[in-house]
């Protein structure tokens, strides 16, 4: 007898089993299945959300690039303008020096040929010092 009952209730569990995946529609391997479905969509969101936060991160860095890149080249700009104004400033300074150097030669010149002929005419400077020295004295003295 023992027997007897411990096969109606196999048949009995056997049949409620039947009934509840009958009834619920699901098998424990379908569930299985779902829920491993539902793990890799949650794997799929994060890294996309993951791969969402890089992009971002990404053009973020892009865009700090290129304002840096912008600010060199008006520095680059800033700095040539600079360059070329200093070497117009020294193309101007070297004419004038040129044309001092050879103002400076064409009075060396002119004195130099003036020179030989005003000796001739003129007493020395010493003697004119010398003469106005010695009319000073006679003045004070009333000579």
């Amino acid at each position: 007898m023992l027997a007897a009952v411990a096969l109606v209730v196999l048949v009995v569990g056997a049949g409620s089993i039947s009934v509840w995946r009958a009834y619920s529609g699901a098998s424990p391997e379908q569930d299985l299945r779902a829920l491993a479905t539902r793990q890799i969509q949650a794997r799929a969101v994060q890294a996309s959300e993951q791969l969402i936060e890089k992009t971002k991160a990404l053009d973020v860095s892009q865009q700090e690039a290129i304002d840096q890149l912008q600010a060199l080249q008006d520095q680059m700009e800033t700095v040539k303008r600079l360059i070329a104004a200093q070497q117009n400033e020294a193309k101007r300074l070297t004419d004038q020096v040129g044309s001092l150097t050879s103002a400076v030669e064409s009075l060396r010149q002119s004195f130099a040929s003036a020179q030989p002929t005003e000796s001739a005419s003129q007493p020395s400077p010493r003697r004119t010092s010398r003469s106005h020295a010695a009319q000073r004295r006679r003045v004070k003295s009333g000579t």
